[in-house]
């Protein structure tokens, strides 16, 4: 991934092109982890079933949808990481992007579900330490 610095008025703004993506991805990996674990059961289920078994034919099915979902995921995520945000948590729905805090690298976070871009946190600490834009702001 190539490090793209943002400003915040930037960030909001490339925040605006890929949150449709990202909402996707969020809502696929949740797919992905429903088919995933329905995948577990059957396979318990199926052990030294036939072909012609409705479960085995579902297993089937579900294997063909998660190798899908984790196409579209891998593939999305990378499209969004070129853009230069760094997809955190798909299960939380968490976005950072690189930016200045004086000659300090930061991180811009974003949560879904939040209007636009209001935080920021250092890079080795977390959504949990983030601090709301203008305390210690970044440029």
């Amino acid at each position: 991934m190539k490090l793209i610095l943002f400003t915040v008025e930037e960030a909001n703004r490339m925040l605006t092109e890929v949150r449709p993506r990202f909402e996707r991805l969020v809502e696929a990996k949740r797919e992905f982890d429903r088919v995933r674990n329905r995948m577990d059961v059957l396979g318990l289920a199926t052990s030294g079933a036939g072909e012609e078994n409705p479960d085995v034919q579902e297993l089937k099915r579900l294997q063909q949808r998660y190798n899908a979902l984790a196409e579209m995921i891998s593939n999305g995520v990378s499209t969004i990481h070129r853009r230069g945000c760094l997809i955190k948590d798909l299960d939380q729905g968490l976005l950072d992007f690189y930016a200045l805090n004086g000659e300090r690298l930061v991180f811009l976070c974003w949560k879904l579900g939040e209007p636009e871009i209001t935080h920021w946190h250092t890079l080795d600490s977390g959504f949990a330490d983030r601090q709301p834009i203008g305390q210690g702001e970044p440029d």
